[in-house]
């Protein structure tokens, strides 16, 4: 894979995936010559907004396991933390960098971490190694370094490939070459890289200060219940905040409101749009929906609203494709509707799950957001099917619990109305498909059934031995 600078075929490529580098595409090539070095490579936009705000997350998510955390200003993703005075927490550098990569893994990311002694050592390692490398001087790293590939280094294409030219590909190669002659040829660029890599140029960490979260409060003179005058103190407190953000050049991404209930504790209520947005009439309306839906045992006297921002995205620029028919951001403003009105759960999906019956392959969890379904159904790995333009995907629909039919006739001439005289008498009758097993538990021995009806359903029934009774599975579509 590869990140382009823009969607055309001659766009230049800004990054690329190992594989893709392997079989030698880098960055600065142009994508219609990374094409015909690798047939199958693929490329798309990422938006500058969209780096910014996974940068600001994670950089957010390492602040838990230390204080001070600059991210890199030239090559995002890389991070260089400080474990000064960690040794408290941790028993040693490895056990720290297992608890960083755990949780950085645990959000889908690749984490490599680098324990060492110097900020270009460390960088360069991390670009090379997999996984988590401590080193226990600095003589160890100095070496580890010098191996290092100058293409695995965020380099400036032109200068990479004039290096290339001259042999110079190793970071070792690099230092041999005289400083002075380094910067009188290809600039102070290449001069400031030779001093870091050599340990001439030291710079401290400059780590980004945590930001403070954005809060507005207010006091109530009385206890107040009424759902529709607590939206307009809501709203009282939301421009300001969504102000705020605006100055930060963030998005609200979560709106987190509380009530001070008399007397009692405090009741929290997370509020999520479906994007990042400053549009305060969408988060009202979810905002109101939540309150139409919450019971307080008491008055509130105080409320306290949090945002959670993200950098402000813009729209998704997609890569050799036009805009779809259909619109996601509007179909997740929907769900987050629903989210806020009847909570979290009342938005689920089905996702499959190991598991010895039918009904029990699946199990629901929470729908952040909707995303195009993928058409990779029914075997569409297999060529024959790919290459057939008539080629079906079909659905089966499960029932969470087996549905009880009335008998079969004695014979498939009579005409079965497994599901009443709406849907006909059942015309064809695919099986048996044997399934027995659960000798563990209690004997289950079913022989299911496809039963096409004369109105063109198909059904998926089985009939249970044991208990001598037809169920309804559920039908294909």
């Amino acid at each position: 894979m590869a990140v382009v600078a823009e969607d055309k075929p001659q766009a230049t490529i800004l990054r690329v995936s190992q594989k893709a580098r392997q079989a030698g595409v880098l960055s600065g090539l142009r994508y219609a010559a990374g094409s015909s070095l690798m047939s199958h490579l693929r490329a798309g936009v990422v938006p500058p907004a969209e780096i910014d705000r996974g940068v600001a997350e994670l950089a957010n998510r390492l602040m838990r396991f230390t204080p001070q955390v600059e991210p890199s200003q030239e090559d995002p993703g890389v991070f260089w933390l400080s474990g000064m005075g960690l040794n408290l927490l941790y028993p040693s550098p490895r056990e720290w960098a297992r608890a960083v990569c755990a949780d950085i893994q645990a959000q889908g990311f690749r984490a490599i971490m680098v324990a060492g002694f110097t900020r270009f050592g460390t960088y360069a390692v991390a670009k090379s190694r997999q996984g988590i490398v401590v080193f226990e001087d600095p003589l160890e790293e100095r070496a580890a370094a010098q191996e290092v590939p100058l293409d695995l280094l965020d380099l400036d294409p032109d200068l990479r490939d004039a290096l290339s030219r001259l042999g110079v590909r190793t970071v070792r190669s690099f230092l041999s070459l005289p400083a002075a002659g380094l910067r009188e040829r290809f600039g102070p660029a290449a001069y400031r890289l030779h001093r870091m890599a050599s340990g001439d140029l030291w710079q401290p960490l400059e780590p980004r200060a945590p930001e403070e979260p954005l809060c507005q409060r207010l006091l109530l003179d009385d206890p107040e219940s009424a759902a529709s005058r607590l939206l307009f103190l809501i709203k009282r407190l939301l421009h300001p905040l969504l102000a705020a953000l605006a100055l930060r050049g963030e998005a609200l991404a979560e709106l987190i409101v509380r009530f001070l209930l008399h007397r009692m504790d405090w009741r929290e209520e997370p509020i999520r749009p479906a994007a990042p947005t400053l549009d305060s009439v969408q988060l009202l309306d979810l905002v109101r929906l939540r309150l139409e839906r919450v019971e307080f045992s008491a008055g509130v006297v105080e409320i306290e609203l949090e945002a959670k921002g993200s950098p402000a995205a813009r729209e998704q620029i997609r890569l050799f494709a036009e805009r779809p028919a259909r619109d996601l951001d509007a179909a997740n403003r929907a769900l987050a509707r629903l989210r806020a009105e009847f909570g979290d759960g009342a938005v689920v999906r089905a996702r499959l799950v190991p598991g010895h019956l039918p009904e029990a392959r699946f199990q629901w969890e929470p729908l952040k957001r909707v995303e195009l379904p993928r058409n990779d159904l029914n075997g569409l790995n297999d060529l024959n099917v790919l290459n057939c333009p008539t080629a079906k995907v079909l659905v089966r629909r499960i029932l969470a619990k087996p549905v009880p039919l009335s008998s079969q006739p004695r014979t498939h001439d009579d005409g079965w109305l497994v599901l009443g005289p709406r849907y006909g008498a059942v015309e064809r009758l695919l099986g048996p498909y044997i399934f027995s097993g659960g000798w563990w538990n209690r004997e289950i021995y079913r022989e299911y059934y496809f039963a096409g009806t004369r109105r063109g359903d198909l059904l998926w029934l089985y009939y249970d031995r044991p208990r001598h009774r037809w169920f309804l599975q559920g039908w294909v579509e």
